[in-house]
Order: C-alpha cells, then sequence, then structure tokens
C-alpha cells in the first residue's frame, strides 16, 4: 500500500502540481454549479419522463457533461463544440489547405481551433432552436415569443461557450485535456445519484444481481484498459547516411498502431443513425394519415431499442463506421511516403507502394478487432440489464470508454510530470 500511495503523495509535494490539480478542481466545482442552474420555466417530471425513455437523448446528456438533463443554462453542454471539432477534422483529411495548416506546429493548430470555434456558434444556436421545439412539443416548456426565444437560444449558446472556455482553462492551467475531463466530470458527477437509486430499490433476491453487474463491470473496465492500449509495433529500420562527415541514421524504431483508432467516434456515429429511423417513426405516427401512421409504426417497431435486429444494426453500423474513421485518421499511403522520405523501409518489404500495402493489410485486420470490441462494448449495457435486471448504474459503454480513457490519459500526463522531476511514476 505504501507503494501505491508513494507517487500520489509526491505529487502534493511539488507546488506546481498541487496548484494545477486545485485549479482543476475549482473548474469542477464552478461547472457543477451552472449544471443545476436550469432554465426558467421547465417541467423537470416531464423532462425526466423524457429522457427515461429517450437513448439518444441520453446519449447526448453524456457529451454534455450531465447539463442537458437538468435543462440548464448549460443544457447543449459540448455537443456544438464537439461537432465542430469532428466536422473539421474531417475538412482537414479533404482540403489541402486545411492539412498544411495543421502541419504549422501550435500556431497552426491554434488556428483551426479558433475556426472551430467560430463553427460552435451557429451550430449551438441551431441545436438550442431544435431543444426548444422538441421539448415544446413534449410539454416541458411553454411556448416562447419572439424576443424570449432569442434570448434562450443566446443563453444557451452563451453557455457552450463557457464551457468551451473552462475546459481551456484546465488544458492551460490544469492537468489534462479540459474538454475530456468536463465530459468526464459530468459522466461521474451522475454515478452516486445511480448507486442511490440501485441501493433504494435493491431487494434481498437481486444482491446477486448486483453483485453479478459489478463483476461485468470491472471486466469491461478491465478490457477496456487493454484494447485502449494495445498497438501493433512495425518495426522501421533507417539506413545509414553520411552528411558532413557525420552519420545519420542506422537505427531502428517501431511505428504503432493502436488496435482501437477510432476512440468512441464510431459509435456516436452508429447510435445517431440507428435511433434516427424510430425517432421519426415516432413523429409519423401521429399523423393523421392511416397509411403513413402504419407505416410509420412499423419502422417504430422494428428499430425498437429492446429488439434483435436494432442491436443487429447497430452492431454493424458500428463496425462500419470504425473502418470508416480509421480509414480518414491513418493513410496508409502517407506513412509510407514519410517512412521513405527519411531513408526508412520496413524489413523484408519494399518502399513505396509494396509498404504502404504491408500498413493496410495490418491495418484491416487489426481494426476488425477493435471494431467488434467497440461493438460488444457498446451493446453491453441491454445484455447488462438482460442478464441481472440492474437498470439504475447504467452509465452505457460510450460512457466507459471516455471514463476509461480520461483517466488513462491525465495519470500518463501526471507521470510525465513527475519523472521530469525524478520522481518515481505510477506506470510501472
Amino acid at each position: 500500500m505504501k507503494n501505491i500511495l508513494d507517487p500520489i503523495k509526491k505529487i502534493f509535494k511539488v507546488k506546481e502540481l498541487k496548484r494545477k490539480i486545485f485549479f482543476t478542481f475549482f473548474i469542477f466545482f464552478v461547472f457543477r454549479i451552472f449544471a443545476h442552474l436550469p432554465v426558467p420555466g421547465t417541467n423537470p417530471q416531464a423532462l425526466k419522463t423524457l429522457f427515461a425513455q429517450s437513448q439518444f437523448l441520453g446519449l447526448l446528456d453524456i457529451f454534455s457533461g450531465g447539463t442537458l438533463a437538468n435543462f440548464s443554462v448549460m443544457a447543449l453542454g459540448l455537443n456544438p463544440y464537439i461537432n465542430s471539432s469532428i466536422i473539421f477534422q474531417l475538412l482537414t483529411m479533404i482540403f489541402p489547405q486545411l492539412e498544411e495548416l495543421s502541419k504549422e506546429g501550435e500556431a497552426g493548430r491554434e488556428r483551426i481551433n479558433q475556426y472551430v470555434r467560430f463553427l460552435t456558434v451557429p451550430l449551438a444556436s441551431l441545436q438550442a432552436l431544435g431543444m426548444y421545439a422538441l421539448f415544446k412539443n413534449q410539454g416541458i416548456i411553454g411556448g416562447l415569443k419572439p424576443f424570449p426565444l432569442i434570448a434562450l437560444v443566446v443563453t444557451m449558446t452563451g453557455g457552450t461557450l463557457l464551457l468551451v472556455w473552462l475546459g481551456e482553462l484546465i488544458s492551460e492551467y490544469g492537468v489534462g485535456n479540459g474538454i475530456s475531463l468536463l465530459i468526464f466530470a459530468g459522466i461521474v458527477g451522475r454515478m452516486p445519484v445511480s448507486l442511490g437509486q440501485t441501493l433504494v430499490t435493491v431487494e434481498s433476491q437481486s444482491i446477486f444481481n448486483i453483485f453479478v453487474f459489478l463483476i461485468l463491470a470491472i471486466l469491461v473496465i478491465s478490457a477496456t484498459v487493454i484494447i485502449d492500449e494495445a498497438v501493433r509495433k512495425i518495426t522501421v529500420q533507417y539506413a545509414k547516411r553520411i552528411r558532413g562527415g557525420k552519420m545519420y541514421g542506422g537505427q531502428a524504431t517501431h511505428l504503432p498502431l493502436r488496435i482501437n483508432q477510432a476512440g468512441v467516434i464510431p459509435i456516436i456515429f452508429a447510435i445517431s443513425l440507428v435511433l434516427l429511423p424510430g425517432i421519426l417513426g415516432r413523429f409519423l405516427e401521429q399523423l393523421p394519415q392511416p397509411l403513413i401512421a402504419n407505416l410509420a409504426k412499423g419502422i417504430k417497431d422494428f428499430f425498437n431499442p429492446d429488439g434483435f435486429f436494432y442491436h443487429l444494426i447497430y452492431f454493424i453500423l458500428i463496425i462500419g463506421f470504425t473502418y470508416f474513421y480509421t480509414a480518414i485518421t491513418f493513410n496508409p499511403q502517407k506513412i509510407a511516403s514519410e517512412i521513405q522520405k527519411y531513408g526508412g523501409f520496413i524489413p523484408g518489404i519494399r518502399p513505396g507502394s509494396p509498404t504502404a500495402k504491408f500498413l493496410n493489410y495490418i491495418l484491416v485486420r487489426i481494426t476488425l478487432v477493435g471494431a467488434i470490441f467497440l461493438g460488444i462494448v457498446a451493446l453491453l449495457p441491454s445484455l447488462a440489464r438482460i442478464l441481472t435486471g440492474v437498470t439504475t448504474m447504467m452509465i452505457g459503454g460510450t460512457g466507459v470508454l471516455i471514463v476509461v480513457s480520461v483517466v488513462i490519459e491525465t495519470v500518463k500526463q501526471l507521470e510525465s510530470m513527475l519523472i521530469m522531476r525524478e520522481y518515481e511514476g505510477f506506470l510501472k
């Protein structure tokens, strides 16, 4: 126990690290205050019922840091910023100008991040209008006149920008990635509520089910850590070169290919697409035309979140989006060109096109493992509910991936800070 706690004690012996940690917790405190500051005129009971019936809104609530379920001034959370970031990440792969800008170091990345912030404003305004229309139809909020509606949109957009600013403050003056940590804080902040609900509703015959659920949770977290850290190392040898009487190169290094290259992005894309038919079906089912209403009811029943075909399509979409996003973010041809440019080669593989084919060969196979893993993790909440009957402690597969990934990233950053000061870190 002493060896485990020693690195934690050493953190608080370093004045700079202690200041960063306290600053991060202070931002968490400010965030949670705004998360419980609701927009006036809402119906809390109707809001609670709506979120209990919609998995899509539950997913959005994860990325809002728990603020959407309260319909607070930060109800949109970081969703517009995340959407803007994904859009620019895709545009960087399409437009050479943005790709060149991303290669200009810190200045280029800051400029792209500025563009991301600019795009966040219209996206947040549109999402605020959409959220108002949805909640108005559900009777959660009453109809507003133009000026109060504009005030609502401006308030919710301002809440998103404030949340982005808080995240950037953490990144600059705190520990870890601020945006990821705020999402992490929102997910973890709801866990005591879920635990309390479980303890209140627990019965003597369900204690075993809760025990099974906890075992499954431990196994899932362990598997997530293993897959998130797993890489396929490809040896790259650099030829010796003599310049100005000095010898360069001659060393061997490794090109790490992560098994889970795409992170949680495929799950986000897949669940957004698979839930769309059900949402449209519920809307069209209320139309007076019997033919359209019956067709909409059939679509809604087919895409029932508890049905077999829903989970099958969901699983297939995750695998497809994993390959799609990996193909966008990792270009074997480009990597092969960079290796050849600096005089490197993979032993046994000719430089150029054969190297690109070899990298693609490896990438396709390890991506399959990562895609199947993401699919299983995404379906685990439903499987756990069927096996154990415990529904109050579900944070979802996406939430598990986010929590584990953020913890690993933050621990690594603390590890590097301690090593820089010649302290023994966390990782062995």
